[in-house]
């Protein structure tokens, strides 16, 4: 699996009505041509939504009027944010999410999340974990959000050349 993305809360419906599906689909294929391997994701994520005009200037990306904290991106009233260090980022990330959604600032959002988790894990796969996560957390969240599952690779480093 390379990348897997996962609907919650009429997502995909939004997305569909904003014309933005297949914006993300792309979106979440350049990511992943661009950071699979790679060693530093977080300058190479950036550059990649900047080139998928994620990251515009015209784009405000501050969750909190007067705050430093900013999301990855924002296109219309989509936001994205992310990390790929680790699967449990699902709940910051959500949370910083939800600040838009009940600020009337974002009316969907994109979560970017590795899929790969210790091995020593108890839990099934990455996938269904993540949908019995989503019923659990509701309704603190509530928004309409895809959640895209990663599976980058170990990265690459180029001194075991």
């Amino acid at each position: 699996m390379e990348f897997e993305i996962i609907h919650f809360r009429d997502a995909k419906k939004v997305l569909e009505e904003k014309k933005m599906l297949n914006n993300v689909n792309i979106t979440c294929e350049y990511i992943f041509e661009n950071l699979v391997g790679t060693t530093y994701r977080r300058d190479i994520l950036r550059d990649a939504l900047d080139a998928m005009d994620w990251r515009s200037e015209h784009v405000d990306l501050k969750i909190l009027p007067g705050r430093r904290y900013l999301y990855k991106g924002v296109k219309g009233e989509i936001a994205m944010d992310g990390s790929f260090s680790s699967y449990e980022y699902l709940h910051t990330g959500l949370l910083r999410l939800q600040l838009g959604y009940d600020k009337g600032t974002v009316e969907c959002g994109v979560l970017l999340l590795p899929s790969n988790r210790s091995e020593k894990s108890p839990y099934g796969n990455t996938a269904d974990m993540l949908k019995d996560e989503m019923q659990m957390l509701f309704p603190t969240i509530s928004l309409p959000v895809s959640i895209c599952l990663f599976d980058l690779g170990e990265p690459y480093d180029p001194d075991d050349d």
